[in-house]
């Protein structure tokens, strides 16, 4: 089973990059969802939780795709655990084929909405249909990130990033002792791929969406099939680095 914490395969590719791919998507993800579904979030799922009580209490009706993309969340990040530990019990990387399901989810969400027209009514029906594929697409990253790629910051929601990042630089400029100084270098430079990505994600999202509509959810699903690719790669180079026994003999 390929372990993206194994040397041969904790390059470049699989702990900055392919990080950063998935932050891309999901912040590209969040403000298409936000912008096109009627303020639907579907990586900063807690973001709906605010949502649905601030309508609660002010006796206002709260979209039913804010209300259903909690428990959704939930039901899908535990299916998305279970799966992976039947890969594991397998002897199979769970990565990839958590990948391909994620592309999978956000395509149909694209699909449904290219298929509504750009008028689609947030309240409709099948724009909650497509809203929960695309939350669903986000729960298959959460897990995927904690059970798949260990040692990797969470990619589809930077606040915690943001707040370790911003502590380990003031611990840089503070000039502490060196084993802290090295241990808030090395989280610093792990955290960064994913807060940029995000960021940037939702900056070009926002334009897509504002240029094409609910149609740029092709941006993450791009982004989800380049994200596959390169984790088959990475999964090639750590196959590759691995000892011919035939050879040694």
């Amino acid at each position: 089973m390929t372990d993206l914490t194994m040397p041969s395969a904790n390059s470049w590719l699989g702990t900055r990059l392919l990080p950063g791919v998935l932050s891309l998507t999901a912040g590209s993800m969040d403000v298409i969802g936000f912008l096109g579904l009627g303020g639907l979030f579907t990586a900063h799922i807690t973001g709906n939780l605010v949502i649905v009580a601030a309508h609660v209490v002010t006796g206002e009706a709260a979209q039913w795709a804010a209300i259903l993309s909690v428990p959704v969340f939930m039901l899908v990040l535990c299916l998305a655990r279970l799966s992976a530990g039947g890969f594991e019990m397998i002897g199979v990387d769970s990565l990839r084929p958590l990948l391909l399901v994620q592309f999978f989810l956000i395509s149909g969400s694209l699909i449904i909405c290219v298929a509504a027209g750009r008028g689609i009514d947030p309240n409709a029906a099948i724009a909650t249909v497509a809203g929960m594929l695309a939350v669903s697409a986000m729960a298959v990253q959460n897990a995927l990130v904690q059970v798949s790629l260990h040692g990797v910051p969470a990619t589809a929601v930077i606040t915690t990033n943001i707040a370790r990042f911003t502590t380990d630089v003031g611990t840089i400029l503070l000039g502490a002792r060196r084993d802290q100084l090295i241990a808030a270098r090395e989280r610093a430079d792990r955290l960064w791929p994913s807060i940029a990505g995000f960021i940037i994600g939702c900056c070009v999202g926002a334009v897509c969406e504002a240029r094409f509509g609910l149609r740029a959810l092709a941006l993450p699903a791009g982004l989800a099939l380049l994200a596959l690719a390169m984790a088959a790669k990475s999964a090639q180079v750590a196959a590759l680095s691995v000892p011919d026994p035939d050879r040694q003999k």
